[in-house]
C-alpha cells in the first residue's frame, strides 16, 4: 500500500494513506542497510500488516536542510525588522535551494515595522525580480497580503526556511488559522528569534500542503567547489567568459583581469559579497578534500538496475581466513 511520510520522531516514521488513514511505522532493516534515507514527504510502500516501510519511491527533489521531500515550492521568510534584513543570509538561501534544484519564492514579513517600506520593495525588485523570483510583501501579524500567498500556493506541497524569529510559524497561522501552532517573540537579548519548532512536519488541508520545519542558521558552502559556486549566481557568471584565466575566482581587484569584477557597476553590491563568504567556505573545503583525499569503502554495489547491500570488508577477510584454515587442515 502506497502512503506519504507526515512525520519523523525518534525511530517511528507517521505515515498517511490517499484514505486519509494513518499509520505509525518502522523502517525495514534492509532498508537500513542499503542506507536508504527517508524523509518528512517521501511516498513510501507499506508492508502488509502497515508496520514497515518496505520501499521508498521515487521522489521528486530533496533536501538535508531542512528534511524534507517532494516540495513544489519553498518559501524562504525574510523580515524587514526584529531581525533586521540580512541579504547574505537571503543569498544563502537561495543559491542552497537552487544547488538542489528546489523552486523558491521570497516573503518579505513585517512591512508593517519598516519605515522606508517603498523604498526597500524598489530595491528588492531591482535585485530579485530580474533573477525570476517570485516576492511577496506580507505582515503576517496583521494578515496583510496574506490571500496572495494563498493563492500561489493552491494545490502545492510548499516547506519554509528563514532565520528564526522572521515569522514562520506566525506565517503559517496567518495562513490556516485553525493551525494555532506556538510562536515566540525575538530574544531581547540576541534580537534575534528563539526556536518555536522542533521538528519537520507535513501538515495538509484542503487546498494545499505545508512542511513546518525548525529553523536553522549554521548552514555553509563547505560541500561545494568553487567552480560549481559560481554556476549558482546566474547575474555574476554572465561575465565570467570574459576574464583572463579560466581558473578565475572572481576575487581579482585589478583591472582586465576578472570580468565580474570589472562590471561590478552592473552587479547589486549584496549578490557579490554573498558570493564572497561562500567562496571562502568553498576554498576551505576545496583545501579539505585536497589534504585528505581518503578512499573510503562503499557499502553497496550496483548490479544492472539494482543496489545490494555489500558485505563488509572485515567480514569478508574473516570468511577468507576460515577457507584458509579448511583448506591447510584438508
Amino acid at each position: 500500500m502506497k502512503a506519504r511520510v507526515f512525520k519523523i520522531h525518534s525511530d517511528f516514521y507517521y505515515v498517511k494513506d490517499e484514505k486519509h488513514n494513518t499509520f505509525t511505522c518502522k523502517v525495514r532493516e534492509v532498508l537500513k542497510k542499503q542506507k536508504t534515507d527517508i524523509l518528512v514527504g517521501d511516498f513510501v510502500e507499506l508492508s502488509e500488516d502497515c508496520n514497515f516501510i518496505a520501499e521508498r519511491l521515487q521522489r521528486k527533489n530533496s533536501l538535508l536542510r531542512p528534511k524534507a521531500s517532494n516540495i513544489d515550492t519553498m518559501l524562504v521568510v525574510a523580515s524587514f525588522k526584529e531581525p533586521d534584513l540580512d541579504y547574505i543570509q537571503l543569498n544563502r538561501y537561495l543559491i542552497y535551494l537552487k544547488y538542489n534544484k528546489i523552486n523558491a519564492s521570497i516573503v518579505f514579513n513585517k512591512e508593517d515595522l519598516e519605515n522606508n517600506l517603498s523604498e526597500k520593495i524598489s530595491q528588492i525588485a531591482e535585485i530579485y525580480a530580474k533573477l525570476g523570483y517570485k516576492t511577496f510583501f506580507i505582515s503576517a501579524k496583521n494578515k496583510e497580503n496574506i490571500e496572495e500567498i494563498k493563492d500561489f500556493i493552491k494545490g502545492k506541497t510548499i516547506a519554509l526556511c528563514g532565520l528564526s524569529g522572521v515569522g514562520k510559524t506566525t506565517l503559517i497561522n496567518a495562513l490556516i488559522p485553525s493551525f494555532n501552532a506556538k510562536t515566540k517573540n525575538v530574544s531581547l537579548k540576541t534580537f534575534r528569534g528563539t526556536h518555536t519548532t522542533r521538528h519537520c512536519e507535513l501538515v495538509e488541508f484542503d487546498d494545499f500542503k505545508i512542511m513546518d520545519t525548525p529553523g536553522f542558521s549554521c548552514l555553509r558552502f563547505d560541500f561545494l567547489l568553487p567552480d560549481e559556486l559560481i554556476e549558482l549566481f546566474d547575474d555574476l557568471k554572465i561575465y565570467k567568459k570574459d576574464c583572463k584565466y579560466s581558473n578565475c575566482l572572481h576575487n581579482v581587484y585589478e583591472k582586465g583581469i576578472c570580468a565580474i569584477v570589472d562590471n561590478l557597476d552592473k552587479i547589486d553590491i549584496t549578490r557579490y559579497e554573498s558570493y564572497l563568504e561562500f567562496l571562502a567556505e568553498s576554498l576551505e573545503y576545496k583545501k579539505n578534500i585536497s589534504a585528505k583525499s581518503i578512499k573510503k569503502e562503499t557499502f553497496l554495489k550496483n548490479t544492472g538496475d539494482k543496489i545490494y547491500t555489500k558485505i563488509s570488508k572485515k567480514k569478508r577477510d574473516t570468511s577468507r581466513k576460515t577457507q584458509k584454515q579448511r583448506i591447510e587442515e584438508m
